[in-house]
């Protein structure tokens, strides 16, 4: 199904996925994305879970391609929702290579590449800490995040999830939710206001954190 759906369409789509276990069993690697890269071509969930079956049943870890290939839907079909949101709003711009892994839009003449992530635990500080001091969280997700493919240092706006309930994972099928965080994060924003890090020589990385709980 085409990266096109409506966004109500793809946020059905996603609630499919909660009913089942949220868990990875391995860290990510180039190799088990080339082998569920499948997971581009469509949205629907169905649809994913038959082509594990095609391709995987006979599979001693059967279990470990399914989760895989499900948490890699399920993150790529959110990123596609936020990417949408960003571009549907005022003031933003898609990437004008929409193959280019290091840019998905630009706010004003800054371009961006987008990541939603839930509130790490392995952060050695708290939440409100954190929200309080959001250079540190940055830094380290920069650090610690996306070590294959997407691994890159180039401006990036960082989407971090926390829920009540603990099932932080779940709010990325919250397209409602996620668009309201994005709209009220745009509405005030300025280019003086983001962080900047020097991680590499050349120009400065910019970048900033919009906060989405429940």
């Amino acid at each position: 199904m085409s990266r096109h759906r409506d966004l109500p369409s793809i946020e059905r789509e996603l609630q499919k996925r909660l009913t089942y276990p949220y868990q990875w069993g391995r860290r990510q690697t180039d190799a088990f994305d080339q082998e569920t890269k499948f997971i581009y071509q469509t949205c629907r969930f169905d649809e994913v879970l038959r082509e594990c079956d095609r391709k995987f049943i006979s599979l001693p870890n059967y279990a470990e391609y399914l989760n895989y290939a499900l948490n890699r839907w399920y993150n790529f079909w959110s990123s596609v929702a936020v990417e949408r949101i960003f571009c549907s709003l005022p003031g933003v711009k898609p990437a004008l290579n929409p193959r280019d892994r290091l840019v998905d839009f630009s706010i004003g003449d800054i371009t961006f590449d987008h990541k939603t992530s839930v509130f790490p635990k392995n952060f050695s500080h708290s939440l409100s800490y954190s929200q309080q001091h959001p250079r540190s969280l940055i830094q380290w997700l920069y650090e610690n995040q996306s070590q294959e493919g997407r691994k890159h240092l180039r401006n990036r706006l960082f989407i971090v999830l926390n829920a009540g309930d603990g099932e932080h994972w779940k709010l990325k099928s919250e397209i409602s939710l996620l668009r309201r965080a994005v709209e009220h994060y745009l509405s005030g924003f300025s280019a003086d206001r983001l962080h900047s890090f020097q991680f590499q020589s050349g120009s400065p990385t910019l970048s900033d954190i919009i906060w989405v709980e429940n």
